[in-house]
């Protein structure tokens, strides 16, 4: 039900986008792509390959009746971390970027995670995700959804060094989103995203896209890009 929330928010997800884009190859594997929220963005770029992965099946088969006409696109399961022979299975694919969106904090085993990321990638090879930010912003909704954690820019770099990566990029992002998140799942414990308020929201984004001119040491969520060493 997230997911299909989310899909109506096309300026948040545009914004999403726009703000990675810049760190993307062309050779793209991207880690819980659910319904394809972020694909069809990544639809508006230019790539030799792209890997959809998802380790639930309605996603996959959703995935493969939007996007499986495309001769360089291939939807796949994957579910991680995942063990040294099975990364093998990607290695021709020469995939130069990694993308998870929303997807690391998910997963216990986070290190794990993104050792396996790192595994899949080619040489050099790099890794682009974007975090729930600030432990202290954890509450219901975190809960509701099934989230084991929130991170902050040290935990986050520390977890990627500690996986065999060198963090290039780190910063907050949604900064609005923060205050937001702070009034529903720490003061009013809501379990779930009000669509009304999610539709205000999306509806400011040509404003609040801009709040790279005020950096505010806080946000909703990290924007983290690290290397393969």
């Amino acid at each position: 039900m997230t997911l299909v929330t989310m899909a109506s928010a096309r300026r948040y997800n545009r914004w999403m986008y726009n703000t990675i884009a810049p760190f993307i190859g062309r050779r793209i594997l991207e880690v819980g792509s659910g319904i394809g929220n972020m694909t069809a963005e990544l639809f508006a770029r230019q790539f030799d390959r792209l890997l959809l992965t998802d380790q639930d099946e309605f996603y996959r088969e959703s995935l493969r009746r939007r996007f499986a006409h495309h001769p360089d696109v291939t939807i796949t399961e994957l579910s991680l971390p995942i063990g040294p022979r099975e990364n093998r299975r990607f290695a021709e694919d020469e995939i130069d970027t990694v993308i998870a969106l929303n997807v690391l904090e998910h997963i216990e085993d986070d290190i794990g995670a993104l050792k396996s990321m790192r595994s899949i990638l080619a040489s050099q090879g790099k890794v682009v995700l974007v975090v729930p930010a600030m432990p202290a912003l954890y509450g219901s909704l975190d809960k509701n959804l099934a989230h084991f954690r929130r991170y902050s820019r040290e935990s986050m770099s520390a977890a990627l060094q500690s996986a065999g990566f060198k963090v290039s990029h780190i910063s907050y992002w949604n900064r609005i989103g923060a205050l937001g998140w702070f009034t529903n799942a720490v003061l009013f414990r809501s379990e779930e995203i009000s669509p009304l308020q999610l539709r205000l929201f999306d509806l400011l984004v040509p404003v609040l896209r801009h709040e790279h001119f005020l950096p505010l040491p806080f946000g909703q969520s990290l924007i983290v890009v690290a290397s393969k060493e």
